[in-house]
């Protein structure tokens, strides 16, 4: 594939899953204002615990299947022909089967104890069992997206994702509205069973002949599968307890109200603008696993996706530092003004976290097990002290800090064992435009701190403008941007004639 045409592929991918993905925060957001109407704040405790609990179990029994299948299916699959798959793809469906009966007996099994850790006693007991089957629901539809997602059948897989949360929440609203609290058990499993029927639905249109497969190569291929998704849980459960810990520590210091600032900040961090790194990885994991034997396309490919990375989060980091007062009153309200100084300067590490993010990708792609987890425990402690010692130092603010040097030394740390290990190193060109959105990045920060209100209001509009059309031209250079729209726009007129 051309550079034009991986470039390309990139933005095409990023602009379909990013429109999903806004519409699935913008149901989620629909969805928490119903349950905030017609069961208030201790109704939302009861789903913000169930659903928690439910997530971490789905995490830990599925053996991070839905990942490690990408990456052998993906592998796999050779010249567009689904009977290089075919095998693998019946195996992945195999093993969601028995991880999801696995995680469903788990949560069946122990569902007082849940509700004991959960609620601090036995009176969810009840609502564990019945939502055990959730569990069997999600690990069984990750499966299908997964089968999609390693195909690159990225269409189907984004209608499987939008029906399945539009269709949960269109059958939620009725059900909040005249059952109120009594509607939590039911809206759970029904948005459970929504995703799975659409993921089934857009997986079975894929066709491929079905082979037998003997117990030996199920024991085989599954070990693979299984022994990469083992390793990944590993990482998800260390990155878990190492957030958990932090929250412990930052409640017995500073007090519960601290822990809620702290997620808050996260969250608008971590799921509202660290989002545009799941959609983006959507293709990219695929097709870094496909061509993980040579070094020199890895290297290609893993620098092209930085490039485009740092393109794309330039201007949402500037336009994030103007806005972000009126952000946090919009998503939150005034009383959390308190994390403005901890996401001002935590903002500044999602610029190396979208290289680094895009390196990373390459210890999975190459199934490079050992190290992965070695990198996952070293970066995790490291995480934790200094998420820990930000705090003690700085309070919130400090939290900022940490999070920005840590992804910086996240960024140098895989430079280094990826390099030593694969030989990867980015290009003198690709470092000049970083330097530049750096710059741009580092600007706007500043600006914020001058005290005339017109002068600074002026220069940060000034920049944010600079960002936009920085990361236009750069991309522009690589893809010509107005013969994309040209052939768009002709492709549209055509269907309307």
């Amino acid at each position: 594939m051309s550079d034009k045409k991986s470039y390309q592929q990139i933005l095409k991918t990023t602009s379909l899953f990013g429109g999903v993905q806004f519409f699935s925060i913008l149901m989620s957001i629909v969805r928490t204002k119903l349950i905030a109407v017609f069961i208030g704040p201790a109704g939302m405790g009861i789903i913000a615990l169930l659903n928690s609990t439910l997530g971490v179990l789905s995490s830990v029994s599925g053996f991070g299947i839905e990942t490690s299948s990408v990456k052998n299916i993906s592998e796999n699959y050779k010249n567009d022909d689904l009977k290089t798959v075919s095998k693998t793809i019946q195996i992945v469906k195999k093993i969601v089967f028995f991880t999801g009966i696995f995680g469903m007996a788990i949560t069946l099994a122990f569902s007082k104890v849940l509700s004991i850790i959960a609620f601090g006693d036995s009176s969810q007991t009840f609502a564990f069992a019945i939502l055990s089957v959730t569990v069997l629901f999600k690990q069984l539809s990750s499966g299908q997206l997964a089968v999609l997602q390693g195909l690159r059948s990225f269409r189907f897989l984004a209608k499987a994702n939008l029906f399945g949360n539009l269709f949960g929440l269109l059958f939620s609203i009725p059900l909040y509205y005249f059952l109120k609290i009594d509607a939590i058990l039911p809206t759970i499993i029904i948005a459970s069973f929504s995703a799975l029927i659409f993921s089934f639905y857009y997986s079975n249109k894929v066709k491929f002949e079905k082979e037998k497969i003997d117990k030996s190569t199920l024991f085989l291929e599954g070990k693979t599968i299984v022994k990469l998704g083992f390793m990944l849980t590993i990482s998800s459960v260390l990155t878990l307890l190492s957030s958990y810990l932090i929250q412990i520590y930052i409640g017995k210091t500073g007090g519960l109200e601290q822990v809620g600032f702290y997620n808050a900040g996260f969250t608008l961090l971590n799921s509202y603008v660290g989002i545009i790194f799941t959609v983006m990885s959507t293709d990219y994991f695929p097709k870094l696993a496909s061509i993980n034997a040579d070094n020199e396309k890895v290297r290609t490919s893993v620098e092209q996706q930085a490039f485009v990375s740092i393109l794309i989060i330039t201007p949402i980091i500037a336009l994030f530092l103007v806005l972000s007062s009126i952000i946090v009153k919009v998503i939150y309200s005034n009383k959390f003004d308190a994390i403005l100084p901890m996401i001002t300067i935590g903002i500044l590490g999602m610029l190396f976290r979208a290289v680094s993010w895009s390196i990373g990708f390459i210890l999975i792609a190459k199934g490079d097990s050992k190290m992965f987890v070695k990198t996952a425990i070293g970066f995790n402690i490291l995480f934790l002290i200094m998420n820990i010692a930000g705090y003690y130092f700085y309070g919130l603010e400090g939290l900022g800090f940490s999070f920005c040097l840590y992804f910086f030394f996240h960024f140098i740390g895989l430079k280094i064992i990826t390099k030593k290990r694969y030989n990867f190193y980015f290009e003198n060109d690709f470092y000049k435009i970083y330097l530049v959105c750096f710059l741009i990045c580092i600007s706007v920060f500043l600006i914020k701190y001058v005290e005339i209100p017109v002068l600074k209001y002026s220069m940060m509009a000034l920049f944010v403008l600079i960002s936009f059309a920085f990361s236009l031209y750069q991309i522009n250079k690589k893809i010509n941007l107005k013969e994309i729209f040209t052939s768009f726009a002709e492709r549209k007129k055509d269907k309307n004639d």
